[in-house]
């Protein structure tokens, strides 16, 4: 698979990827299950709600068992009273987590880049750096390769690009090692260096 390699000295420069990663066939099912498992592994469990046991009531019986003509009623703790405990509540620990192979995250990532190299949408760059970690500086340099919102991908991610991606909106800036789902379905546009295409070739054989 041939992508596009931004050289200023040759605008038909082209950058030749390996097929395992750029050439693969494109399984919706398989990228979706990807990117929920992703975000699903994100949250945290910040609710938390209280049962029959927990609520502040009494236990004395709301009126006699017979007689009344209303249903049968022992504490204002139920969960059919306004009021009353929750059947199965929420709680702080709960686990979101989902588990995705190691096989099926890597064929998933080879997917999402080969649909994203068949769009024309991944552009590949020998370096990516800043003299000085200015936000200005870094929109600049996006907008000079041609890029509105771009995802980019580096071998290591060194000061100078954290500081300056952060106020960014549509730029974002990750290591290699840190690509995900998530990221490369978001961002209209992949910009990838050298030397990441060569570490994601490594993680995802």
């Amino acid at each position: 698979m041939d992508l596009k390699l931004i050289d200023s000295q040759d605008t038909s420069a082209t950058f030749s990827a390996p097929d395992a990663l750029f050439g693969r066939e494109f399984n919706e099912a398989l990228v979706h299950q990807l990117v929920v498992a992703y975000q699903a592994n994100a949250r945290k469990g910040t609710r938390a709600q209280k049962d029959r046991g927990e609520v502040r009531h009494s236990t004395r019986k709301p009126w006699r068992q017979k007689g009344t003509g209303r249903a049968r009623a022992g504490m204002t703790s139920s969960p059919l009273w306004r009021g009353g405990g929750r059947i199965f509540p929420n709680t702080p620990d709960e686990n979101f987590s989902q588990k995705v192979n190691r096989k099926m995250y890597r064929a998933g990532m080879a997917a999402i880049l080969s649909q994203l190299a068949r769009e024309d949408r991944i552009r590949v760059v020998d370096d990516f750096t800043l003299e000085a970690p200015k936000t200005r500086l870094l929109a600049q340099k996006v907008k000079s390769l041609g890029f509105e919102g771009v995802l980019v991908i580096t071998d290591e991610v060194d000061q100078n690009l954290w500081l300056s991606c952060r106020n960014l909106i549509n730029v974002e800036v990750i290591a290699a090692r840190n690509a995900n789902p998530l990221a490369l379905v978001r961002h209209p546009s992949v910009l990838l260096t050298r030397k990441a295409v060569a570490t994601l070739e490594e993680m995802l054989k």
